[in-house]
């Protein structure tokens, strides 16, 4: 039986390198688009980019210490 499209190791590199090219076209389309920045910082090269990044790790790690704080030990329910 032939594994599902989505889990071959071709087409699971075609798609890091395509996802890949479209995040470095993003950006790069930062640089003809017109910024019109309320703080100063958002109007730096690739901030939406650099931004989303940052929220991202702080989001998981903030989950991360959430979920080690509200743990509870195995034998919770015995």
């Amino acid at each position: 039986m032939d594994d599902h499209w989505l889990v071959r190791p071709k087409t699971i590199k075609a798609l890091w390198w395509g996802g890949c090219g479209i995040l470095a076209l993003t950006v790069l389309a930062d640089l003809v688009v017109h910024h019109h920045p309320h703080f100063g910082v958002d109007g730096t090269f690739g901030f939406a980019a650099w931004f989303g990044f940052v929220s991202c790790v702080v989001l998981v790690g903030g989950s991360k210490a959430l979920g080690a704080l509200l743990k509870r030990r195995d034998t919770y329910y015995d």
